[in-house]
């Protein structure tokens, strides 16, 4: 049985072979699982930008790969800002040596935010366990 995970989607009629894979807006929502809002949002930030064929987006190999980026900064809660940041270093350094110490930078900032909820969760259902404990407790005695 397909899925749409299992699904391949359609190149751009645009494409021919031997050349640059080709993506409507349409096939990179279908891949992704995004609306084309979403991927035209990205856009209008300057995330993303592919060509304009009339009044049809195209999109290359480089779009579909900060598309990637973007949605797995967006996933690991990286504002669009800080997304934008990392996409335009990998652009201005080839060797990626900036590119490769923000993110370091920001992964680490994030760990230790993370970590820092995880406390206070825990914390958090510790003190809900006992006041259920004690909730309980207290209808038992009064039954």
């Amino acid at each position: 049985m397909s899925t749409k995970a299992d699904a391949k989607p359609e190149r751009c009629p645009a494409q021919t072979k031997g050349e640059t894979p080709l993506y409507s807006i349409g096939d990179l929502a279908a891949e992704f699982g995004i609306s084309t809002r979403a991927i035209r949002f990205y856009e209008s930030k300057r995330l993303i930008a592919p060509e304009r064929v009339g009044s049809n987006r195209i999109y290359k190999k480089r779009d579909r790969a900060r598309l990637i980026l973007i949605l797995r900064g967006k996933r690991l809660g990286f504002s669009l800002e800080e997304i934008a940041e990392y996409l335009n270093l990998y652009d201005a350094d080839p060797n990626q040596i900036a590119q490769t110490r923000l993110l370091l930078h920001k992964v680490e900032t994030s760990i230790a935010e993370l970590d820092g909820k995880q406390r206070d969760i825990e914390a958090a259902l510790g003190d809900l366990g006992e006041i259920r404990t004690q909730c309980i407790e207290l209808l038992k005695a009064r039954n």
